[in-house]
């Protein structure tokens, strides 16, 4: 007799019944690649180890502390090799079968010292029989490091006080392990009756799998539950799931599979998606694994393999995700997935970012998840005869459009034959579709994607294929879908083997949101939207300039390519460029078309270059900008593809600020290029906005004096009025009346924008040295980042200064009491003299949230003499944290520098700020020594995020030496200001 089975026989005496049987123990499925497990746990040896303890104490309750050590010393050790194994290269779904298999063991040992030990029972009646069951993911026999453990405990009736106690004894043992338990306790009855009611209970009990306990009555469960649950149930259970699904993507990322920082688990295209995929099969098809939907016809053998190596991918990264985090995180943040793609084997290449490389791989395993699914919802719709939803009854007597056969309102075809007779029929099917209004059946697009080698050189230099290609582009009816369905179907990179090479490249930055191809496509679909008048609010001039295009087709391939050389060593939009000078002739544009698209992929950064980063109030401006446009054709060609460009970036990048600046570029640009660039054109916007000031002020409620108007029109420089709207002109004399007639030395005014999802802050006080950098300082001692600026000196003397900012904790609007009268007092005392922002910034030593310290952006200073007439511009580019403008313009204060103008700019991570500076004999900077410096000093600021040592003067900043504020409102400045315009 072996050591155990005396130990089991003692015990069984002591308790006064028969010894266990060992035979209902089964063992797991052995997970493949699963190596030695006894490494990993040796239940036997445990085993003996409890009953060893148990013997010893006075009674089993005595020792559940050393039982307790003795599993939580066994499971760290376990899952330490888990973790060793998978590092060394065990995949993702060996180390989640592996995890799921030692929490079985565990779970057994705990149930019969339970069982055995504390509950012991000879004679189980009926009542008192129980099934501890796996549910969920944990029933597949899978188990990501940091997932819960979802647990049934199956009763044959009602819970018996025996039951009970044993339930709750196991609980207790797992939560003292430190396991996160899901459980629930029901009868067989309960569960059927609430997985006939409740989909996601079905669900989780279709995963059900036996653990321990009393196998006849789980077999007894699994054979009502196909009779009463599934028998009959399929076409219930696959739209509930399938409606679930979509509601799971527009709450975890707005129905894209390309979100910024994706949700692996639950986002379109990941786990859950397989999982749903695999539900509906075992539910429909009573099949155990993916390998049997290719015998029922549902998946091909191809098809089977791509679902299992997506599955192994995001079961890998989901792994590495908990194991980096040492969380049960599931959300691919920026950080994580800079540290993961050298775990999964990805490197810098030909000009591209591991991360790079390893995000396109994710995007393209999310597509093949989505081709998936589409298929799959074909074969379910094909087995139950049903039809889609978005049928149109007007076709439904019609059987063939334009050659293809017609199912419901789905075009198709033959079969896959078709496409080898036909190849031209890859492109027309989509173009045909398109034109009328209709679907592409699953079917078909199944058969494209197995035909896509018939697009082959051949093909794309044929006249006809290039001309469908070109009339889907240019199409009247939503190019969008048309190319976003050939991009699905690998159609488009096939055809334009210039674009494949973009397809799922992610761009490694905070300010893009999309991978390159999805930005191409949904900037056609916003180029069309404007077409369609349908963007007249958002974007009116684009909304107008477009129908003044001479040539369409030149500005739709401009959007199509703009992008098209992301990922590529070298300048995108110089490489760009040649794609258009080789690919347009193949689609049939004459030369000159050709030179103009590759001219706006070559400059389509320009105008938004320009207006967002350049004092478009200087006439320098202008003229240089004009001179690179050089007609309005190319003008109306170049603001339409930006705005569909900044639109198609992501949620928020475009606004009403954003848009105001290109507009008033894209007029005075005109104004050059017409011949009407002068004084007198400048002189007519001036007065025009005037003019619309000075009748909303006299027909203002507040009922301002005639000279109170007359004195306040004189005040502003041009820059003032043509910079801004009347609404925002109106609010500015309200809160200088008041200011006057209070007799304010600051007036501080916020507005929530909520267009912007920003605070607008507005400061009016007496213009004085260091005032810019002062407030730029107290913004982010109060936490603020600022987002744009705006800064204004009027003819009296008076500063009237403009800041867009977010909250730097949440990005969000500075919109709680407590952070408006923090800002407040942050703003008062910086001005005051009574705290010094420099010193407050390194007391608060404010961090990036982790997530963002992954970007570098090398810190760069240009430093321009030939941009403007009368001012150096120095152009900084840095990686944006608060308080970085304050730094920056500190930098410069110290240096003597005058800053007339300012354009602040975040692009994501990166901040691009601008400035218009003088020195101070009111004179362009050209001393070599000095721009030495500056470059010198700015670096230094960006560099390390101070720039001097603590306790040098911090108040040098807008105009030479410090000055708290002292100056009475309306007080008169004995230097004029050079006027000073906008960002």
């Amino acid at each position: 007799m072996d050591t155990a089975t005396a130990m089991d026989l003692s015990r069984a005496l002591r308790k006064g019944e028969a010894a266990p049987a060992r035979s209902r123990r089964r063992p797991a499925t052995r997970p493949q690649g699963a190596g030695n497990r006894r490494a990993i746990l040796d239940r036997a040896k445990l085993q003996d180890s409890i009953a060893s303890l148990v013997l010893r104490a006075s009674t089993p309750e005595r020792a559940r502390s050393e039982i307790l050590e003795l599993l939580k010393g066994a499971l760290a050790q376990g899952r330490e090799e888990i973790r060793r194994r998978f590092e060394a290269g065990a995949s993702g779904r060996t180390t989640a079968a592996l995890l799921a298999w030692q929490a079985d063991q565990v779970l057994r040992l705990i149930y019969d010292h339970v069982g055995q030990d504390l509950y012991p029972l000879a004679n189980p009646s009926m009542a008192e029989r129980l099934a501890v069951v796996a549910a969920g993911g944990y029933g597949r026999g899978e188990l990501a490091p940091y997932s819960d453990v979802d647990l049934l405990f199956l009763l044959p009736y009602k819970t018996t006080p025996r039951s009970e106690q044993v339930i709750e004894a196991v609980l207790y043992f797992l939560w003292d392990l430190g396991f996160k338990v899901g459980h629930a306790t029901r009868s067989i009855d309960d569960c059927l009756r609430q997985a006939r009611q409740d989909v996601t209970i079905a669900t989780s009990l279709l995963e059900s799998r036996f653990l321990w306990g009393d196998q006849a009555l789980f077999l007894e469960f699994r054979t009502r539950y196909a009779a009463e649950v599934q028998a009959g149930k399929g076409a219930w259970f696959a739209e509930a799931k399938l409606a679930e699904r979509s509601r799971r993507h527009q709450r975890y990322g707005q129905g894209s599979r390309y979100a910024l920082e994706p949700n692996v688990k639950e986002l379109k295209g990941g786990l859950r998606d397989l999982h749903t995929l695999f539900w509906i099969g075992k539910f429909l098809y009573q099949v155990a694994d993916v390998d049997k939907l290719v015998d029922k016809g549902v998946f091909t053998r191809a098809e089977a393999r791509t679902f299992e190596k997506a599955s192994e991918f995001l079961w890998t990264l989901r792994c590495w995700l908990h194991y980096q985090t040492g969380r049960n995180e599931e959300r691919l943040t920026f950080d994580l997935q800079h540290a993961i793609a050298p775990l999964m084997g990805y490197t810098a290449h030909g000009g591209t970012k591991a991360v790079e490389r390893f995000m396109k791989r994710y995007f393209l395993v999310a597509k093949d998840v989505g081709d998936l699914t589409r298929i799959f919802c074909a074969q379910i719709e094909a087995e139950h005869n049903r039809r889609s939803r978005f049928r149109l009854p007007t076709l439904g007597r019609r059987r063939r459009v334009g050659g293809f056969k017609l199912e419901g309102d789905r075009l198709t075809v033959k079969g896959p034959e078709h496409f080898d007779e036909k190849p031209i029929d890859l492109l027309r099917l989509f173009q045909v579709a398109q034109a009328n209004d209709l679907d592409i059946h699953p079917d078909a697009l199944r058969w494209i994607t197995q035909s896509l080698k018939r697009i082959d050189k051949s093909l794309r230099e044929t006249a006809k294929a290039n001309q469908v290609f070109l009339d889907i582009l240019t199409g009247d009816k939503d190019p969008e879908t048309a190319l976003r369905r050939m991009n699905e179907a690998g159609v488009l990179g096939r055809f334009l083997p210039d674009f494949g090479r973009a397809v799922s490249l992610m761009q490694f930055n905070m300010y893009h949101h999309y991978t390159v191809d999805e930005h191409t496509l949904f900037a056609v679909g916003i180029l069309h939207a404007i077409e369609q008048g349908k963007l007249r609010e958002e974007a009116p001039i684009a909304s107008s300039v477009v129908h003044k295009v001479l040539n369409r087709r030149v500005l739709y391939m401009a959007v199509l390519l703009h992008d098209i050389a992301k990922g590529r060593p070298g300048d995108h939009s110089v490489v760009g460029a040649k794609v258009a000078h080789r690919l347009c002739p193949r689609l049939g544009f004459s030369p000159e078309e050709t030179e103009t698209v590759a001219w706006l992929v070559l400059h389509h950064l320009a105008m938004s270059d320009t207006a967002f980063k350049r004092d478009i109030d200087d006439p320098k401006t202008i003229q240089d900008f004009a001179a690179l446009v050089q007609s309005r054709e190319r003008l109306n060609l170049l603001l339409v593809l930006t705005v569909a460009d900044i639109r198609a970036v992501g949620p928020g990048v475009w606004n009403a600020w954003k848009a105001s600046l290109l507009r008033e570029l894209y007029w005075r640009t005109e104004e050059v290029l017409t011949g009407g660039f002068s004084t007198e054109g400048r002189e007519k916007r001036v007065e025009a906005k005037r003019g619309a000031l000075r009748q909303a002020l006299e027909e203002s409620a507040e009922r301002f004096e005639p000279d109170w108007i007359e004195g306040f029109l004189d005040r502003g420089y041009d820059a003032y009025w043509l910079s801004l709207d009347v609404e925002t002109l109106l609010r500015h004399a309200r809160l200088i009346r008041v200011a006057e007639a209070e007799q304010r030395l600051l007036t501080v005014d916020t507005r929530v924008d909520p267009y912007r999802d920003a605070t607008e802050v507005t400061i009016y006080t007496a213009d004085h040295a260091g005032l810019f950098n002062r407030i730029a300082g107290a913004l982010a001692v109060a936490g603020a980042n600022v987002e744009v600026a705006r800064i204004f000196t009027h003819k009296d003397g008076m500063a009237l200064d403009i800041f867009w900012v977010r909250d730097a904790a949440n990005g969000g609007a500075f919109d709680k009491p407590s952070k408006l009268a923090k800002l407040y007092a942050a703003i008062e005392q910086t001005l005051s003299g009574s705290i010094r922002p420099l010193t407050e910034l390194r007391r608060q030593a404010p961090n990036l949230p982790s997530r963002f310290e992954v970007f570098t952006v090398a810190p760069r200073v240009l430093i321009d003499n030939s941009a403007s007439r009368n001012h150096t511009v120095i152009e900084v580019n840095g990686r944006d944290r608060p308080g970085l403008l304050y730094r920056l313009t500190l930098a410069l204060a110290r240096l003597g520098i005058m800053i007339d103008s300012a354009q602040i700019t975040t692009y994501g991570e990166r901040a691009v700020d601008s400035f218009y500076v003088q020195d101070a004999l009111s004179s362009k900077i050209e001393s070599p020594q000095r721009l030495r410096a500056i470059r010198k000093k700015l670096l230094e600021a960006l560099g390390d995020g101070s720039c001097a040592p603590a306790g040098t003067a911090e108040t040098r900043g807008r105009k030479g030496a410090a000055g708290g504020v002292k100056a009475p409102v309306g007080s008169p400045k004995t230097k004029k200001r050079s006027a000073r315009g906008q960002m």
